[in-house]
């Protein structure tokens, strides 16, 4: 065995970061025993060297993270910090001096994976970051290595923990989204500023991760349509509800049935009660995938939090250390496939559409034409009415978003249709 220790440096001690070094430092001597050789924490990188750090030794701490990076003694750089920058720079100056990479950075990730992995490949180094998505739940390893064989052709899920909390306390209380909102934040699941989880920004990130790795080929987070859950009603959960579904806000990423190209996509969806995916219940996570010859999987668990993250972070660590005691390396960037990714307006799906239109004859029939012109079928129809008014519920087959979109846009212009007051897509059927 050997007897020099392999050095980590830590980047960013906070939630995540503190529950790495807890777990180094609890379960030294399991470490050793799984890697081959003994485990070292050499180096803490913080932005406030006074804050109190329970178990992380005042020696190791200091805030100058490109001078830890670039110690030559650095085998593995954790990266927990998060961000764009200085991330993005750290961790390219940890390859250049020989380190490789776990991190739990989903946006650099999503946005700069290529770049990043090609840095990584040029030095004989490893890019770890099964943290990066879903948390504690093993997902990124799986579709890298697990299912390499196979053929991917659907990943459909919740990954944001936050947002299916929300959601969750909608659909069993009844209560609106403000109220929703506040008991998640007094609960901890959401931050002060939860634009990124209720706006689906963090969603479209792993989306365009997992996309990427299950298509074999390169998804940025922009190239992933993206709506939040700030629009949906209490009056959309009681309709879902009425339909055998329930509301939730899904990553979904789909290879298209002629093999030609890939969408991904983030949005708020009714999926039906029989799904596994509506029994995600609170601030859990969920990941469907569909292959060829494995057909259908499910991956579940806590999707956030210290003890989680971490968990993922010291999966990675230990694989990224084996490998540098083996020289090799693991799975670097498949991305061999080069598939477009299409437009949203390519989408083929079924959608709910409430209308707030005038109650008097022939609008139901005005409404219908308005369907067929544009090639979007109608599948049921409900409608009430109260004193001049009425709400209609349309539920459509299948079709494109562009020829719903169209058909959306033309209701708006009809002197009979007050409003469009909710528009959302059913998926998992």
């Amino acid at each position: 065995m050997r007897t020099r220790p392999l050095k980590v440096a830590l980047l960013g001690c906070g939630v995540v970061g503190s529950e790495v070094a807890r777990i180094m430092t609890t379960h030294a001597d399991d470490l050793t025993a799984r890697i081959g050789a003994p485990v070292e924490l050499a180096g803490v990188a913080v932005r406030r060297p006074n804050r109190v750090r329970e178990g992380v030794p005042e020696h190791l701490v200091t805030t100058d993270a490109t001078a830890l990076v670039k110690r030559g003694d650095i085998d593995v750089v954790v990266e927990v910090i998060g961000g764009i920058e200085p991330a993005r720079s750290l961790i390219t100056t940890a390859f250049e001096h020989g380190a490789s990479v776990v991190s739990a950075n989903k946006a650099l990730v999503s946005q700069d994976g290529a770049a990043l992995h090609a840095a990584a490949q040029e030095r004989g180094a490893d890019l770890y970051y099964e943290a990066a998505v879903a948390g504690a739940i093993p997902l990124v390893r799986p579709l890298r290595e697990s299912l390499a064989g196979d053929k991917v052709n659907r990943v459909l899920g919740i990954v944001n923990g936050t947002t299916n909390f929300i959601l969750d306390r909608m659909d069993g209380s009844g209560a609106g989204y403000s109220e929703a909102l506040d008991e998640a934040t007094a609960l901890g699941y959401a931050e002060a500023d939860p634009t990124a989880d209720v706006e689906g920004f963090d969603a479209a990130a792993k989306a365009a991760i997992l996309a990427g790795i299950a298509f074999h080929t390169r998804v940025t987070l922009d190239d992933v349509h993206r709506e939040g859950i700030t629009e949906v009603t209490a009056a959309d959960i009681a309709s879902a509800k009425r339909m055998g579904c329930t509301v939730k806000l899904l990553a979904i990423c789909e290879r298209a049935a002629d093999g030609r190209s890939v969408t991904a996509r983030v949005h708020p969806a009714m999926i039906p009660l029989a799904h596994p995916l509506a029994s995600v219940r609170e601030a859990y996570n969920a990941v469907f995938v569909e292959a060829d010859a494995a057909g259908q999987l499910m991956f579940y668990g806590p999707g956030a939090g210290g003890s989680p993250t971490a968990s993922a972070v010291l999966g990675d660590l230990v694989a990224a250390c084996r490998n540098k005691l083996a020289g090799a390396t693991g799975p670097g960037e498949s991305a061999y496939s080069r598939l477009p990714v299409s437009p949203m307006g390519d989408v083929v799906t079924r959608y709910h559409i409430s209308l707030d239109v005038a109650d008097k004859p022939g609008v139901l029939a005005q409404v219908a034409t308005v369907f067929a012109e544009h090639g979007v079928s109608i599948d049921t129809v409900r409608q009430q009415g109260k004193d001049g008014e009425a709400s209609l519920v349309v539920v459509t087959h299948r079709a494109s978003d562009a020829a719903l979109s169209a058909t959306v846009e033309t209701l708006r212009r009809l002197d009979t249709v007050r409003d469009v007051a909710s528009i959302m897509r059913v998926e998992g059927e």
